[in-house]
């Protein structure tokens, strides 16, 4: 069993930053691999980006490619979603996930465990 718990979203104006944080309880953390999502009003839930369970390899949604950059510690048992650049398309809820395995996956259908999210919000 893993629990996750995000924090971090705020209200921030467009070109701001933010850092999200997860913070995991369990002892699969680090052979976990992490991955963020988002939520818009009114749309599906989309990927967001992901880390290895080593950290070694990460994957961006195009959309936040060169402007997010996820991270982990193991030691902490947390993941981190670095955002810079922010635009006000980026407000959603954000939802950390893990999966058992090493594939880095963007399929929100092969994760097990959801935190409960954190709102984001981006004004213009």
């Amino acid at each position: 069993q893993v629990q996750l718990v995000e924090s971090g979203g705020d209200l921030v104006q467009a070109g701001g930053s933010l850092r999200l944080s997860c913070a995991a309880s369990g002892r699969t953390f680090s052979s976990s691999t992490l991955g963020w999502f988002r939520q818009a009003p009114g749309k599906e839930r989309d990927f967001v980006a992901v880390i290895s369970w080593s950290g070694d390899v990460t994957n961006y949604a195009d959309a936040v490619k060169g402007r997010f950059t996820i991270s982990r510690d193991n030691a902490k048992l947390t993941v981190y979603l670095e955002m810079n650049r922010l635009k006000p398309e980026d407000t959603a809820v954000y939802y950390c996930a893990s999966k058992y395995g090493s594939s880095p996956s963007s399929r929100e259908s092969d994760y097990k465990y959801w935190g409960q999210g954190t709102q984001v919000t981006v004004s213009s």
